[in-house]
């Protein structure tokens, strides 16, 4: 077993099968030396995770590859490298997002009337986190915890401005028409996208589902990172372009406010 399939593609296995069982165990390992209050060696956690000494080396090797573990010292003791840090930072900046963002949000439905958005991205999609709907009778249907082709939406563009170009290329191999209006050339995306970066803000002509627009921008934490945006969805008759456009230093407004209440002073991530 490899480095690189240990973790990246044990999830992909049947539960039960002898890759699945390795990917548990190596998790269990990584929660026993992270709670542990100091270096731990070998038998000392195949003891504690009734394992064998030889199975516990293996994974230790792999996370040690991995660059989630370390060996201290050449002591044969091992512990827990600041990535699993890293990796909870990731994930409490998108909780603080939302907790940070409602009442940004309510702010901006009150200024609109229109529906507004909370998104992150996740592989090419759009997640919706929160919402708050409009008053209006007549509005944007979505539902927290639903998805989007990011390419089709506001909020989806504001984020994929601002991804790796890997990313970005995998998005632009996947395209593929939903309306009229959905960009399906890869150099019409990556030229939107510029202009996105341009502008600050993102708009959704129709491009997703008939009739319904929006328009969006950026959320950074507090390295400059992005990581959400915020949007505003509605009717083709109440947004069509030309309203979005006079929203949009609106809701450029709000995502800055929320980012610099995540920390965010100004500049961009290297």
């Amino acid at each position: 077993m490899t480095a690189s399939t240990t973790l990246a593609d044990a999830t992909a296995t049947p539960a039960g099968s002898p890759m699945n069982t390795t990917f548990v165990n190596g998790l269990a390992l990584l929660e026993a030396l992270a709670r542990a209050g100091e270096p731990c060696g070998v038998s000392e956690l195949a003891r504690q995770l009734q394992l064998t000494k030889s199975n516990v080396h293996r994974l230790l090797q792999t996370l040690n590859e991995q660059g989630y573990v370390q060996n201290v010292g050449a002591t044969g003791r091992y512990e827990v490298t600041l990535k699993l840090w890293e990796l909870g930072v990731e994930v409490l900046d998108k909780l603080d997002v939302k907790r940070v963002a409602f009442e940004p949000m309510e702010r901006l439905v009150a200024l609109t009337g229109e529906t507004v958005h909370l998104s992150i991205l996740d592989h090419g999609e759009v997640v919706y986190i929160d919402k708050v709907d409009s008053p209006q009778p007549v509005r944007a249907y979505s539902k927290v915890g639903g998805r989007a082709p990011a390419y089709c939406v506001a909020t989806g563009k504001a984020l994929l401005a601002h991804a790796s170009p890997a990313v970005v290329d995998a998005v632009a191999r996947e395209l593929r028409g939903h309306t009229a209006n959905t960009i399906t050339e890869p150099a019409e995306l990556r030229a939107e996208l510029k202009r996105v970066r341009e502008a600050g803000y993102a708009i959704n002509r129709g491009e997703w589902r008939e009739g319904v627009c929006g328009v969006a921008a950026p959320i950074r934490d507090g390295r400059g990172s992005v990581i959400a945006a915020i949007g505003i969805s509605g009717p083709v008759d109440r947004l069509k372009s030309r309203v979005a456009k006079q929203f949009a230093p609106a809701v450029v407004e709000v995502a800055r406010s929320i980012s610099s209440r995540l920390g965010w002073t100004g500049g961009a991530s290297a």
